[in-house]
């Protein structure tokens, strides 16, 4: 499977299905940080430079290899979830370039709060990918121990791990260090009053917190427009702090302002708002159908903007990388799906009786009667496997 190939994926439309017409015309481009164009050319700005002057071409390909291995690890666990072996899968397809450039701006000390489809910022914090998976297979509440990657486990609840982020910062303050947090969350979550509220105790406290949101325009079916009259990035004002629009498919960008606004929480300064303003390419989730609500019209001229090509076509115009890389990295792509395939397959089922631990630290005896219960209903299938062998 080519990067191409992947990119280039479009959802079906069942027939009758009635288009709508795409929300923006399509050359119309948000006032925002861009380092790489869609045609992939480098352009300055004198603001954001800095922060990616010294980025060697080694640098840039281990960027575009993050994308690659990212994307394919995600077509690979829709494929399992099409497949039955997962119950739910969230895609990162699109938003890839958000992730790396935010996530490899990110130092090991820094803490990260990350929402259900930061598989990006996973990958860069170190995180196997196949321990992403356990969670959505129903096989574990997470996969990995959070203080071992600085990554804390996925949060379902939408919007509540900012209010988890700006605690762990303010502690950070108190305790003298130099880290900082970053917080994922999306465009839908900025609406949640959680998040409300942790703009307010950070701006209050200075807490030293990145409030990251990937502005992917659709939380479920939800356009942006719904959510709010201003640019997202723009509600950060009304809390006393920065807020900064970044092209969301420009993974230089992404790297620079991150970096920028990471560095201004360490010195003491704050927090900072990012919105990355990038496109859902994909489903909100596998349980989603986006062609009933969004047109093919504007899926296609996000399309024109995939950030790995972009970033692809920029190596090659820069002579940065040759086809002996590409076919490596395609090498290393299927190995990468076919061991997450391998992985998944082999995760063993979960203790049945697991839910019951830790509800009270001292038991309870409708806890012992509910266990009691779901052995005799567990029993009651190997009785009947019996009877039918007699």
């Amino acid at each position: 499977m080519t990067v191409e190939s992947t990119a280039a994926r479009k959802p079906r439309r069942s027939a009758g299905t009635k288009r709508t017409a795409a929300k923006k015309p399509p050359g119309a481009q948000p006032d925002l940080v861009q380092l790489l164009t869609p045609e992939g050319k480098r352009v300055k700005n004198g603001e954001y430079d800095a922060y990616v002057a010294d980025i060697t071409p080694e640098e840039l390909r281990g960027l575009y290899r993050d994308m690659v291995l990212t994307r394919r690890f995600d077509a690979e666990a829709t494929s399992l979830q099409r497949q039955g072996e997962l119950g739910l899968w969230a895609s990162l397809l699109g938003q890839e370039a958000a992730q790396i450039g935010s996530g490899r701006a990110t130092r090991e000390d820094d803490y990260v709060f990350p929402t259900y489809r930061e598989h990006g910022v996973a990958w860069c914090r170190g995180v196997d990918p196949a321990n992403l998976l356990g969670m959505f297979r129903g096989v574990n509440n997470g996969g990995w121990d959070p203080n071992s990657n600085n990554f804390h486990l996925y949060t379902i609840v939408i919007g509540s791990q900012t209010l988890h982020a700006t605690g762990y910062a303010m502690g950070v303050a108190k305790d003298g260090a130099d880290s900082a947090v970053i917080a994922y969350f999306g465009d839908g979550a900025s609406s949640q009053g959680d998040v409300a509220e942790s703009f307010t105790f950070s701006a209050v406290y200075n807490a030293p917190v990145v409030f990251f949101c990937q502005n992917n325009q659709w939380a479920i079916s939800e356009p942006t427009e719904r959510q709010t009259r201003v640019p997202l990035y723009q509600r950060a004002q009304g809390y006393g702090f920065p807020g900064v629009r970044v092209d969301g498919n420009d993974v230089l960008a992404c790297l620079a302002v991150t970096k920028w606004a990471l560095e201004r929480a360490r010195r003491g300064e704050g927090p900072t708002l990012v919105e990355a303003y990038t496109y859902r390419m994909g489903a909100h989730t596998t349980s989603d159908d986006p062609t009933k609500y969004r047109a093919d019209e504007e899926r296609e001229a996000w399309e024109a903007k995939d950030p790995i090509l972009r970033l692809r076509t920029y190596l090659e115009a820069s002579n940065h990388a040759d086809e002996g890389f590409f076919a490596e990295l395609e090498a290393e792509s299927e190995a990468l799906g076919k061991r997450v395939r391998e992985v998944v397959r082999a995760m063993p089922d979960p203790d049945r009786f697991a839910i019951f631990e830790n509800a009270y630290a001292d038991g309870h005896a409708l806890v012992d009667e509910e266990r009691a219960q779901f052995a005799a209903y567990q029993a009651s299938f190997a009785d009947e496997g019996e009877g039918i062998q007699r």
